[in-house]
């Protein structure tokens, strides 16, 4: 649906139509900021592709530099978006929902950056960023991100080891805990992955943004700012699978984890999914990630695994006996990690069913699943304009292969499942309570519920 249509009840996706609006905030300054960064890394770069690829590195540099400079022109000025042009394997998908986009808005105007939908210009940046490197060997699988995340994952050593000394902790003594200690360790280590998700470095524009006290010191003072948490309704939930297994269930436990950020954020995603399979909460884990390198700090493969061989590297005991359960865990198959296309599109998830049928299937087979993060709400919720009231449920226009949490710190002007007034109180109080990365929900939906 374009920008600024209504149907059938469903109210328009956010755009920068608005001036002054937090979208029109974000396209006007903060991506124009994110490709320049991209264009100063590459250039940085520039000794590194010649010592690897000589002068063929360096036309490569030079091109890649030209393509994002122009796209950031584009951008700017409000230029109608572009087909791709790359032939990689979601070009045509992406081409077509250009066409979807451009028969919504019918001959008006071209679709544009600040005309469209936030979400899916937004989206098509980071696409279009892909592009302008897969085009120029040999230096075609570059990250331009790589190294805010790594830098991230560093800055964070303190915090990381204060978390793998925590769970080591909860492990020596699992044997001995009551259903009411593992609830409340359960309990903390969710709020602990959700608060994980306010390293962000697209909402920083790629500034310094990391983890550096023991996360588990700062969880009391944070309560407050959950604005929704049905964190009780996820630990019924894997309960409830539990015993379904222990009294003949054939099908084993699977908690999907659709993951954010790189950097600190995955660690205690990691620490949270060693929890679940440690304690019995679950006995697998699909970890689901992004195909290349986007939103500036999502995790990619490449991320995953580089994140665990640095854990088992590090010189601390507990950080490094984390890394190494956790690479026994991928050996084992008990932990997996997949991507798929449909995490690099613009699609909301309510056109998951239909556009990407196989993920959808995929999603269906788990007990619970737990999407990390803003962009994944902005999605689950089709990044629209929302009453702060509407159920969460409503919100996510059927989109419900599985039971499934979602654990965002809040980023961006939508925001469901709130109470009468509160969404009003929190405007008097803190008028930018949505896009500061202060607040946070918790916040579930089963198919079961219904």
């Amino acid at each position: 649906m374009a920008a600024g249509q209504t149907v059938h009840g469903v109210p328009p996706s956010l755009s920068a139509k608005l001036t002054g609006s937090f979208a029109y905030l974000t396209i006007r300054d903060r991506m124009p900021t994110i490709l320049t960064k991209a264009i100063d890394t590459i250039h940085r770069n520039k000794k590194k592709f010649f010592e690897e690829h000589g002068e063929e590195g360096i036309s490569a540099e030079k091109q890649a530099i030209s393509l994002l400079s122009k796209l950031r022109n584009e951008l700017q000025t409000d230029k109608p978006l572009l087909e791709l042009m790359d032939g990689l394997p979601d070009t045509e998908s992406w081409n077509q929902y250009m066409q979807r986009q451009q028969s919504q808005l019918g001959d008006q105007e071209p679709v544009s950056w600040f005309k469209s939908p936030w979400l899916y210009v937004e989206c098509y940046m980071y696409r279009r960023i892909q592009e302008a490197v897969w085009l120029n060997p040999p230096i075609n699988n570059f990250d331009v991100f790589n190294e805010g995340k790594t830098q991230s994952f560093f800055e964070s050593q303190q915090a990381v080891m204060a978390l793998c000394t925590y769970l080591g902790d909860i492990q020596k003594s699992m044997e001995k805990l009551s259903e009411n200690q593992l609830s409340e360790f359960f309990s903390k280590l969710l709020q602990v992955s959700l608060w994980g998700n306010k390293c962000d470095l697209s909402i920083s524009a790629g500034q310094e943004n990391s983890q550096k006290t023991s996360p588990i010191d700062s969880l009391n003072s944070l309560q407050s700012f959950i604005l929704v948490d049905d964190s009780n309704m996820v630990w019924l939930t894997l309960n409830s699978s539990r015993r379904l297994e222990g009294s003949g269930k054939k099908t084993a436990d699977r908690v999907d984890i659709v993951l954010d950020n790189a950097g600190f954020e995955l660690v205690t995603d990691l620490v949270l999914a060693d929890f679940l399979v440690s304690s019995g909460l679950a006995r697998r884990i699909h970890f689901h990630g992004k195909c290349f390198p986007w939103f500036v700090s999502d995790v990619t493969a490449n991320d995953f695994q580089w994140t665990i061989r640095q854990t088992m590297a590090a010189n601390h005991k507990w950080m490094c006996k984390s890394g190494f359960q956790w690479q026994s865990y991928l050996n084992e198959g008990v932990w997996s990690y997949h991507d798929h296309p449909f995490w690099t599109q613009p699609h909301e998830f309510c056109d998951m069913a239909a556009d990407a049928p196989d993920l959808y299937a995929t999603l269906q087979e788990a007990d619970l699943v737990l999407f990390k993060g803003d962009l994944n709400y902005r999605k689950l919720t089709g990044d629209r304009d929302w009453g702060h009231t509407v159920d969460f449920c409503t919100a996510l226009r059927s989109f419900e292969p599985a039971p499934l949490c979602s654990l965002r710190t809040l980023k961006a002007n939508v925001q469901v499942g709130l109470q009468p007034g509160q969404g009003e109180k929190l405007t008097t109080q803190d008028p930018s309570w949505m896009t500061n990365g202060k607040y946070a929900v918790i916040q579930f939906h089963s198919p079961n519920l219904e």
